[in-house]
């Protein structure tokens, strides 16, 4: 029996969470347990808690199967409960399902993907999935039909020996299609996401400055066999991440012989 833990960024309470557990409990012979932040943590990156104690809570969920929240990030979720605050050994880690795409760079600022990071870091596959859901979208998102697309590609890459040998980290992001039909699944390289962050300067009532971050939602450099190419594209995208960034190309000229 596959025991799968669901966690996310956007907290335990989010409507991608409950979609992704809903679509994974259809699985034939899993099982699923949640420990996910007890709120949004987005864009927090790769957090490990070490300062203070991290507080573990009884919740239901919407539907009304338990879960447990936690006053920590995302990767500090899925870090404890590896270790034991999920009494039962985990197999699989699967993160989400953020209700906006996690593409190119996103990668490095994303709870959601960062909590699949922290799973290949205790030795287990870590699946992120992320739905590239219209900005300030008007109405309650559809994430079913994301979350039975998803699982259904997070089997496959599960039924290959080799890959779950490899102990992988899994980027699987969606366009947002309500009726499910996607072009295909596509295996796909990190893009290049563009941002167009702009720094706001304000005064408190005191006068003293602050500042926030704001400006237009991102984009990406359309490059085919990229993972923002791939939604833009209608298919589902799917890219292998690892946790080793060095890079080779460059260390292998910094280490040729010289003369």
């Amino acid at each position: 029996m596959t025991h799968f833990l669901v966690t996310n960024d956007d907290g335990v309470f989010a409507p991608g969470l409950l979609a992704l557990v809903q679509a994974i409990r259809q699985i034939p012979g899993c099982e699923v347990s949640v420990l996910a932040p007890d709120h949004n943590w987005s864009a927090c990156g790769h957090v490990k808690t070490m300062t203070r104690p991290l507080r573990v809570r009884d919740v239901k969920l919407a539907d009304g199967s338990q879960a447990f929240s936690c006053d920590g990030a995302p990767s500090d979720c899925v870090a404890i409960a590896i270790m034991g605050a999920i009494e039962k050994p985990i197999d699989v880690v699967v993160s989400g399902i953020n209700p906006n795409a996690n593409v190119g760079l996103d990668v490095t600022y994303s709870g959601t993907v960062t909590a699949a990071m922290e799973a290949s870091i205790n030795g287990k596959p870590g699946v992120a999935v992320s739905l590239d859901a219209p900005e300030h979208y008007d109405g309650e998102l559809n994430f079913a039909s994301a979350a039975k697309a998803a699982v259904e590609v997070i089997q496959g890459l599960l039924a290959d020996t080799f890959v779950k040998i490899q102990q992988p980290i899994w980027n699987i992001n969606l366009p947002y299609r309500e009726d499910g039909q996607y072009k295909g699944v596509l295996y796909t390289r990190q893009g290049v996401r563009l941002y167009r962050d702009a720094l706001e300067k304000r005064l408190d009532p005191r006068g003293k400055p602050y500042y926030w971050i704001g400006g237009e939602a991102p984009t990406g450099l359309m490059d085919e066999g990229t993972d923002y190419w791939a939604i833009k594209q209608g298919y589902i995208s799917v890219t292998p991440l690892q946790m080793d960034m060095t890079n080779k190309s460059l260390l292998e000229i910094l280490n040729r012989p010289m003369g």
